[in-house]
């Protein structure tokens, strides 16, 4: 149930609400290609009963959190204030989005920060002038790590011992003809990210993009997030991307790691 997570494997502590962990496991189900589904398709994809499915969709529903229309369900905006009050609460729009904005004001087309969760990578900001090409990333967009520069440069960061586990159990989705699949080709590229301190990817998330990205870190030198910079494909190369915007990503990181510091609940966000 739920989202992939390399740390799963943990016991649960004695409090652990089962009821919660439903509810919350019903939210997530929901996402661009399943935007409304019957109560059987929410059952199946959250991998709970029927009747379990059906409880907590009912308090959900009740909630304002959950809609129903024609035997499918789907999410309210109400599921927004979520989001917001981690949003607001981290102080992503005082600390991110300054240096991003940067990024594009001078480059032009993306920038994004994200996070690990599992599989995926989690953009927690992002800014953009590009939209025409192809389809735009958002804050709190959530894509498979291993075919972002982001995810590269966050599983790279990883110890042996987690990254070994996530390589043994990795969902390694083919996004495009270019996406590399092969577990332990993918091994290699990430020993290379780390050698290299930076991760370049071409056509590998979708056609049209290539992107760089580089580690955010603490004061401790580990990686608690990392920025990028993207553009599209028949415009930019990993060339151009290193040649003109690698100093200005390594500045802009530098300088995110620093604001960070100003707030210590910020660095545990990211932290994990």
């Amino acid at each position: 149930m739920g989202r992939a997570d390399y740390g799963s494997s943990r016991a649960r502590p004695p409090e652990f609400v089962e009821a919660l962990a439903k509810g919350l496991g019903i939210l997530e189900a929901f996402d661009a290609d399943h935007p409304a589904m019957t109560l059987s398709e929410i059952a199946r994809r959250v991998g709970l009963s029927p009747a379990a499915a059906r409880r907590s969709l009912i308090t959900l529903e009740w909630l304002g959190y959950v809609g129903k229309a024609d035997k499918h369900f789907f999410l309210r905006p109400k599921v927004m204030t979520l989001g917001s009050s981690f949003h607001f609460s981290a102080r992503f729009d005082e600390v991110l989005q300054p240096d991003l904005r940067v990024l594009v004001d001078r480059f032009g087309d993306a920038a994004s920060v994200g996070t690990l969760d599992g599989d995926d990578v989690i953009y927690v900001a992002h800014v953009s002038v590009q939209r025409a090409r192809r389809a735009a990333a958002v804050s709190g967009a959530r894509y498979p790590a291993h075919c972002t520069a982001i995810g590269r440069v966050l599983l790279a960061a990883l110890s042996e011992d987690k990254l070994r586990a996530w390589l043994a159990t990795a969902d390694l989705r083919r996004m495009t003809e270019k996406t590399v699949t092969d577990r332990q080709e993918l091994a290699r590229i990430l020993e290379q990210v780390r050698a290299d301190g930076w991760a370049a990817t071409v056509d590998q998330l979708d056609y049209g993009i290539t992107a760089l990205a580089v580690p955010i870190r603490d004061t401790q030198g580990r990686t608690i997030a990392a920025l990028n910079s993207s553009g599209y494909t028949g415009m930019v190369t990993p060339d151009d991307l290193l040649r003109d915007r690698l100093p200005a990503l390594h500045e802009a990181a530098s300088h995110i790691a620093h604001e960070i510091r100003r707030f210590p609940v910020l660095q545990s966000v990211l932290g994990g």
